[in-house]
């Protein structure tokens, strides 16, 4: 099988080729079914990326959530502990330009939100197998995090980010349910 690393730029370069009204057009068809799942319907505090092209588009999906008076929480690495903490986020003015082009919450205008408090997270990934494994970005902030996380893990992909098998490391946690432009899945395997 191929290494984690080859597999992630083979992905990257599959999705640099969507054009931007399929992306736009997929992205929603994901959110549609994002927003009539029970996972969703039930969270009050949502965990989510704020992503980059080629990811889902989760701009809409933290509007939304902010429109159902949900509260909304986005995540902040400390590559020195290569850790991880959510923030709650109130509008997009809270958010900075950091490494590598992502956005995440200016400590000093935001309040800490404790894990237990997420009903649901988001987790962001290149990759997908239908058992909920991922192969994400690299850094393995999403792994520790998720570490006895009790609350619901849900991916967003692209119906291209479906593989037949990820490899795996037994740390890797999968998620419950993968929804896509196409099908959800639900994931066998529950960590």
């Amino acid at each position: 099988m191929k290494e984690k690393s080859v597999l992630r730029e083979e992905m990257k370069k599959i999705l640099g080729e969507i054009d931007g009204s399929s992306y736009a057009a997929k992205s929603k068809a994901i959110h549609d079914k994002l927003f009539a799942s029970k996972e969703w319907q039930h969270a009050q505090a949502i965990g989510v990326t704020i992503s980059r092209f080629p990811e889902v588009d989760t701009e809409a999906i933290i509007m939304r959530a902010w429109e159902e008076e949900k509260r909304v929480a986005v995540p902040k690495c400390f590559p020195s502990t290569k850790s991880m903490e959510f923030y709650f986020l109130e509008n997009f003015n809270q958010l900075e330009t950091v490494y590598f082009g992502l956005k995440e919450p200016i400590l000093s205008e935001v309040e800490l939100c404790p894990k237990n408090m997420l009903e649901l997270v988001l987790v962001p990934g290149l990759i997908f197998d239908e058992k909920g494994y991922r192969i994400g970005f690299g850094g393995g902030y999403y792994d520790r995090f998720l570490v006895n996380y009790m609350g619901s893990k849900v991916s967003l992909a692209f119906s291209q980010q479906l593989v037949k098998n990820v490899p795996t490391d037994h740390y890797d946690i999968p998620v419950h349910k993968i929804v896509t432009n196409e099908v959800v899945y639900d994931c066998i395997i529950r960590k």
